[in-house]
């Protein structure tokens, strides 16, 4: 009878519960939560770094290029007055309604051709200077990209 006096005492007894297993767990839990914390902010923190260099990159390619692109115009434009002045010149000394034809035709002709060239030459150098300015943000977007997939 004593065995079934301690079997039914078994059924009705708190189990044995150790307060250090679950103690160790949860510390456990919290030094892996605080590793991943830290390895979290350290991927946030080289990427905001690596955004803030893009920025400054590209403002700084942008100031350049923006530069690069007012010398064009200004020469652009220095062509064009130094063009028209020496063609008022050649007008002054007319001495024939076909001569001043012929003038104003190749004068036309010739400011034409001008307008072409510059029109290239500032198309390539806009092109070259969005490239440029594109860049750095592209560079760090595709580093981001990689890094996503990788994890």
């Amino acid at each position: 009878m004593a065995t079934k006096k301690t079997a039914t005492a078994d059924v009705f007894e708190f189990p044995a519960f150790d307060m250090t297993k679950m103690a160790d767990g949860y510390r456990e839990m919290a030094d892996k939560s605080v590793n991943q914390t830290k390895e979290n902010y350290a991927k946030v923190k080289t990427a905001a770094e690596d955004a803030t260099k893009a920025i400054e990159t590209t403002l700084e390619t942008a100031q350049a290029g923006t530069v690069e692109l007012s010398l064009k115009a200004i020469d652009a434009a220095r062509g064009n007055v130094e063009h028209s002045l020496s063609h008022m010149e050649a007008l002054l000394g007319v001495k024939s309604v076909a001569q001043m034809i012929e003038l104003q035709t190749s004068f036309f002709r010739k400011q034409a051709e001008m307008m072409v060239d510059q029109a290239k030459i500032m198309q390539e150098a806009a092109k070259k200077v969005a490239e440029d300015v594109s860049k750095p943000t592209k560079t760090i977007a595709e580093k981001a990209m990689n890094e996503i997939k990788v994890a």
